[in-house]
């Protein structure tokens, strides 16, 4: 285990237990959020009306969907391990950052140009390479200039912005779909513009170099090996084991909102807010649980998460029909990520060496992606198959399952400050 590798369990708990007066949140941190606050307008822009516009636009089948929702989710997990790698041997976690930034605002304005199911998805594919390749080092920028025990706060303080941008980015592709004669190209386009915005904001308000940490810190020997030895200790292989089993049973946002939508038969053009319930609650609810993550210990909260998206699993299924029913679950869906996104990062954070931060994040983040992927595909085949109930009931089974065993493996309290 790598925090006791450095002084021992005690020690750790000592250094990690915050003072007196809260460190202040690095300008990094928000250097970083205003970087995800707008390129995720762009890519929640997209991603708002991008299931309408596959299965009513261009009459994808639910199983077409979920290969090409697994592709979108799924090619990240393929590269988050290179990024990782990437940043931490060359010291370059700002310039891994830019270029997955980068080839992700090049693929936007190739949506115009995709209308067949091969095209469509390398252009997803490419687009989730670039998320793969720049979310390990941003995340490790984050808690590489934060003090250890605000990284629950800091996370949340970036998820927050990032969220903000999901919130008004479905808000911009109602507004487009609504004025606009050909409403998805001008959705594109529009999100283009926005994706060179962030990228410009990383350049040039970004430091080139992580903060406190990075001076201090041993500079232990980078290679790939090194970093799959990461998960010998004992903390980070338990935290990505129980993150695999659980993203084995989460679906995607995606198919969140269409189950929402043919279940309650929401109007084509309103189908685009509906992530804009999952964000405000997200939004709302991010810093205080990651501060409460900090206090009682991230890995309760991160489990209580996927407790709560149970609950929103289990009303999806249920023959109640109330008229707050879909803000009901929204809410919870939304204080889900709350509780897991950036707490989960947090909880990585204190088991993984600064010299090899990127690398042991990407190793968290990779199980997880790969997981989901697997999920979109099983949820899509199954709700072609037997239709989207069946395929909700498999799933919610899966998921108190995988709570189940995963309250059983938790890792040991190295994780809790």
């Amino acid at each position: 285990m790598y925090v006791a590798d450095s002084g021992g369990v005690a020690e750790a708990r000592g250094a990690l237990r915050p003072g007196p007066r809260a460190a202040a949140i690095a300008p990094t941190v928000f250097a970083l959020g205003a970087v995800s606050l707008i390129t995720d307008v762009s890519s929640e822009m997209v991603t708002a009306v991008l299931p309408l516009y596959l299965v009513a636009g261009l009459g994808l089948s639910p199983l077409g969907f979920g290969l090409l929702d697994g592709v979108y989710n799924g090619f990240s997990a393929v590269v988050r391990l290179a990024g990782g790698h990437l940043a931490d041997r060359r010291a370059g976690h700002k310039a891994v950052a830019v270029a997955g930034y980068g080839l992700s605002a090049v693929c936007k304005p190739l949506l115009l140009l995709a209308h067949s199911l091969p095209l469509i998805g390398a252009v997803l594919a490419a687009d989730r390479t670039g998320k793969g390749l720049r979310t390990a080092p941003r995340d490790a920028m984050i808690s590489l200039a934060s003090a250890p025990e605000t990284h629950g706060r800091a996370f949340g303080v970036h998820r927050a912005m990032d969220t903000a941008g999901a919130l008004l980015g479905p808000l911009v592709a109602f507004v487009i779909l609504r004025q606009a004669a050909e409403g998805y190209d001008a959705v594109f386009t529009v999100s283009t513009c926005v994706a060179v915005t962030g990228v410009l904001v990383l350049l040039l308000f970004v430091p080139g170099r992580s903060g406190r940490n990075a001076e201090t810190a041993e500079a232990p020997k980078v290679s790939l090996r090194a970093a799959l030895a990461l998960l010998r200790g004992r903390d980070l292989r338990r935290l990505s084991i129980c993150a695999l089993l659980l993203g084995l049973a989460t679906v995607s946002d995606s198919f969140v909102y269409l189950v929402l939508q043919h279940r309650f038969d929401v109007p084509v053009q309103w189908f685009a807010l509906l992530p804009l319930g999952t964000a405000a609650a997200f939004l709302t609810l991010t810093v205080p649980l990651g501060r409460l993550a900090d206090r009682l210990g991230r890995w309760r909260v991160f489990l209580g998460g996927h407790v709560l998206l149970l609950a929103a699993y289990g009303l999806l299924l249920t023959s109640w029909h109330f008229a707050a029913m879909p803000y009901v679950v929204l809410a919870l869906h939304g204080t889900f990520y709350a509780a897991t996104d950036g707490v989960l990062m947090a909880a990585a954070a204190a088991t993984v060496p600064s010299g090899l931060r990127s690398s042991g994040l990407a190793l968290v983040q990779t199980g997880q992606a790969t997981a989901r992927f697997v999920c979109s595909l099983a949820f899509g085949a199954a709700w072609t198959a037997w239709g989207d109930r069946t395929a909700l009931t498999a799933t919610t089974l899966a998921l108190a399952l995988c709570v189940a065993v995963t309250a059983w493996l938790r890792p040991a309290e190295a994780v809790r400050v």
